[in-house]
């Protein structure tokens, strides 16, 4: 496995988000996470990037554990994020939001030539304003952003939020070349059917908890549903 994580509780203050969440990856697989709105996906991915350190519980990267490290350090290590909404830096060029992505010097072969040519339109505006981009565009720049990190385990918090449905085929349509190199991919989506078409496995939370897990092609419509309504 290259990502093993145990027992995960997390918090907001006294408000308590996860309870006890277990969570792996293997090299090379794509998980898909779902869940209705505030089932605590989005807090998950916080907790395995440094960002929430969890109340209770272990995460572990290829064996390394990730206890008491910021961000910076668990970047390094090779987890990155493409967050929800895509966060980009609006003072920035195209360009420059990637070179960012840059700063963790992780050795690998995600450059600026290979984003580009991943994203043959991000090439063509590198130079103007992140955030004048359509929405597609700038979603390109999140993930192009992450990859530059040279990940060995990539997050995507709500890949299609806002998306029209022809970019959203675009962007998934990109998976199979970012993961040629053995890459894992966690994917937060709230589009269930195209969750399941993209991944391996399926993890559904509800309040906080794991209510269902199994291997896209063998779940029902009805186990699904089930698991994400609660009824």
């Amino acid at each position: 496995m290259l990502l093993q994580a145990t027992g995960i509780t997390a918090a907001y203050g006294d408000s308590q988000a996860l309870f006890g969440v277990d969570l792996s990856l293997a090299k090379g697989e794509v998980v898909a996470l779902i869940g209705a709105n505030g089932a605590g996906k989005s807090t998950l991915l916080k907790t395995l990037t440094g960002l929430l350190p969890p109340t209770a519980g272990t995460v572990q990267l290829d064996g390394t554990s990730l206890a008491r490290m910021d961000a910076a350090d668990i970047v390094k290590l090779g987890i990155a994020m493409v967050p929800e909404g895509r966060r980009l830096f609006s003072s920035l060029s195209v360009e420059e939001n990637l070179l960012m992505g840059a700063l963790s010097t992780r050795k690998g072969s995600w450059n600026l030539a290979r984003v580009f040519s991943l994203f043959p339109i991000l090439q063509e505006k590198r130079y103007m304003p992140a955030t004048s981009l359509s929405g597609g565009q700038q979603q390109m720049v999140a993930i192009g952003r992450a990859l530059m990190s040279n990940p060995r385990l990539l997050l995507c918090d709500e890949l299609s939020l806002g998306l029209a449905p022809v970019v959203i085929r675009e962007i998934y349509a990109a998976l199979p070349s970012i993961m040629e190199d053995g890459m894992s991919l966690l994917i937060v989506e709230q589009d269930v059917q195209l969750a399941m078409q993209m991944s391996s496995r399926v993890m559904c939370l509800q309040e906080g908890k794991v209510s269902l897990e199994g291997q896209s092609g063998e779940l029902t419509r009805e186990q699904i549903s089930k698991a994400y309504f609660g009824v």
